[in-house]
């Protein structure tokens, strides 16, 4: 039987772990670039729209 490193084992482990973790929080947060290109663009035309309807009293 081969020895095994303890110190090496606990942080390939915590890497794996960490690793994980970061995987499914970009499942669970993440958005893609055509995500937020395309609220980009819904907010520049809503922006656009309330500006068209501003009046020009003063």
């Amino acid at each position: 039987m081969k020895p095994v490193n303890l110190n090496q084992f606990r942080k390939r482990k915590a890497r794996a772990e960490k690793t994980a973790r970061a995987d499914a929080n970009a499942l669970k947060f993440g958005r893609s670039k055509a995500d937020k290109a395309r609220d980009a663009a819904e907010a520049e035309n809503a922006a656009r729209r309330l500006d068209g309807h501003r009046r020009d009293d003063e």
